[in-house]
């Protein structure tokens, strides 16, 4: 009995032993502390700035040379571009869909007309930043909008900036540099006003396409190449049509 006793004994000692180390070996578990966190007190919000200076001297070469026209600063492509839903388009937005275009270009009625990015010195070939733009700039090729590289420490003057954006004819092109010259002064930007009334007061204004810029649309995720499809497990029903 006693031989049984101390055999017993040595086995238990084992397998504290073995269950010690299994224990220490093995990952610790996500904590979900983060959740009970106070939203300001754990991340106090504070102010920045939204564009670098290069981007800013390229706005406002834009806005110069397009007083007509719409220029929007740091757009997600979800924001204008819409793209069917048969597949995940949550796994869309992970692609690319979060990416920014640094500056949009829209007419009045906000329609996209062209995407100016601008190209930073320090941006490598391969890098981070040049596969994000080689990335959005597919998806914009695929959707016919222009897109213009511009490096930071050469942008355009603004009558080139014009014609690239926006290519005319001589005549086309000294009427808009009198609009531009016009909007500079009081009196002229009156004037102008007086002789040509706002473009929404000839052609009414019209709704753009709808995107697919949804704040609450959750779907499966896509599968892979090779992988059969799977079902999705999201139970509020895709909004009609999209």
């Amino acid at each position: 009995m006693s031989t049984f006793l101390i055999a017993l004994a040595v086995l238990l000692a084992v397998v504290v032993v073995w269950w010690g180390i299994r224990s220490r070996g093995k990952p610790a578990a996500p904590s979900h502390s983060g959740d009970n966190v106070d939203t300001l007190a754990g991340w106090p919000p504070q102010a920045t700035r939204v564009l670098t200076t290069a981007e800013r001297q390229a706005y406002d070469v834009l806005r110069h040379a397009l007083p007509a026209h719409m220029i929007l600063a740091q757009v997600p492509l979800q924001r204008f571009i819409k793209v069917p839903t048969r597949n995940s388009y949550t796994e869309w937005l992970r692609r690319v869909g979060q990416i920014n275009a640094d500056l949009v270009v829209c007419d009045r009625h906000s329609q996209v007309i062209a995407v100016v990015e601008i190209q930073a010195e320090e941006d490598e070939a391969g890098g981070r930043a040049h596969r994000r733009r080689e990335r959005m700039m597919r998806v914009l090729g695929a959707a016919q909008i222009p897109v213009h590289l511009w490096r930071g420490s050469a942008l355009p003057t603004v009558e080139a900036a014009r014609r690239a954006i926006l290519p005319m004819q001589p005549e086309e092109a000294a009427q808009d540099e009198a609009a531009v010259a016009a909007a500079h002064s009081l009196p002229g930007r009156m004037a102008s006003t007086a002789a040509n009334p706002p473009l929404e007061e000839v052609m009414p204004m019209r709704e753009p396409p709808p995107s697919t810029w949804f704040d609450d649309l959750d779907s499966a995720p896509a599968p892979l190449a090779g992988e059969p499809p799977k079902a999705s497990t999201d139970p509020k029903p895709r909004p009609p049509g999209r």
